[in-house]
């Protein structure tokens, strides 16, 4: 039977090839929404390949699954996979990729496990450092000032989402930048980027060996942070966001020539200052509607059989 190792095949090149033409693309940091959802696609075609492997090379192995999967085919659709003669890898290749399968949902739900948990304790030391008032109860979207003498702010999310601000960093933030920064957290919260986050860094750190969910953690990383500069960028202007990114980092050397920590902050400030020229409305939704074809590639490869059967 060759469409599980056609399959498989497809989801490999994909892996190989995908990446390396988005990173010589020139257009995602011109438009990191349309990059984020081509890199979703490709990664989600790339599962697919291997989940329709999986399942194929368990019909195959098994009478009992093989009942399942072509419960109301017809016969000759059965006849046209050749499941019957198949050798004993159709087994172990189905219990392989499903291992892989339960190791990636044991890593995406530590993945959730530990961010709910430091989220808990960060609101917990929130409590404490700026506890609530008698009869005050948390108000989601309120904005939380700490005393602290490095400049900082970040986005406390759960059932009352907050901003969290430094007093240093009020008093680095002018005018309307404070305004841009909120609008840029509000942009990461709104669009869920923390759940791009977690499938990324479970995938990579399932399987740290696999090179397309290596790149695919930190572009997201990378991606997700340019779009939530457009979004602060389109409210506030790009000059008083790129202010705000520089007065936020500026004392964390990631602007001098050796810089230690978020060396894309530089390449944001950058970008915001000089804005690429974006994509026409056709590019991008002719980009879109590709990369939504990606995951379809995989299903029609495995019906492929079963449609040359039924004429």
């Amino acid at each position: 039977m060759m469409v599980p190792a056609a399959l498989l095949l497809l989801g490999a090149l994909a892996a190989v090839v995908a990446p390396r033409l988005l990173a010589r693309a020139g257009w995602p940091d011109h438009e990191p929404v349309v990059a984020l959802w081509v890199w979703q696609c490709v990664v989600a075609a790339v599962i697919l390949c291997c989940a329709l492997s999986m399942t194929l090379s368990a019909a195959a192995a098994w009478q009992a699954v093989r009942g399942h999967v072509f419960a109301s085919a017809p016969h000759a659709v059965v006849e046209a996979y050749a499941l019957r003669t198949t050798g004993p890898w159709a087994a172990a290749t189905a219990v392989t990729l499903a291992c892989a399968g339960v190791w990636s949902g044991a890593m995406l739900v530590r993945e959730v496990v530990r961010a709910r948990a430091g989220r808990r304790q960060r609101r917990a030391e929130l409590l404490v450092r700026a506890p609530l008032l008698p009869g005050e109860g948390p108000v989601g979207g309120q904005l939380v000032v700490l005393e602290g003498e490095r400049a900082d702010a970040w986005w406390l999310s759960g059932p009352a989402p907050q901003l969290v601000v430094t007093t240093a960093a009020l008093r680095r933030l002018k005018g309307r930048q404070l305004d841009a920064v909120l609008a840029h957290e509000q942009g990461h919260a709104r669009a869920r980027h923390d759940w791009l986050l977690h499938c990324s860094a479970a995938l990579a750190g399932g399987f740290p060996q696999v090179p397309v969910f290596a790149a695919f953690r930190d572009e997201m990383h990378r991606l997700v942070e340019l779009a939530a500069d457009d979004t602060a960028s389109r409210r506030h202007g790009r000059l008083t966001t790129a202010l705000a990114l520089v007065e936020l980092n500026e004392d964390r050397g990631v602007f001098g020539p050796s810089p230690t920590t978020r060396t894309h902050v530089p390449q944001r400030v950058h970008r915001l200052l000089t804005p690429p020229a974006r994509l026409t409305r056709a590019r991008r939704v002719s980009l879109t509607a590709t990369a939504a074809l990606a995951p379809a590639v995989p299903v029609l490869v495995a019906f492929v059989p079963g449609l040359r059967a039924l004429g």
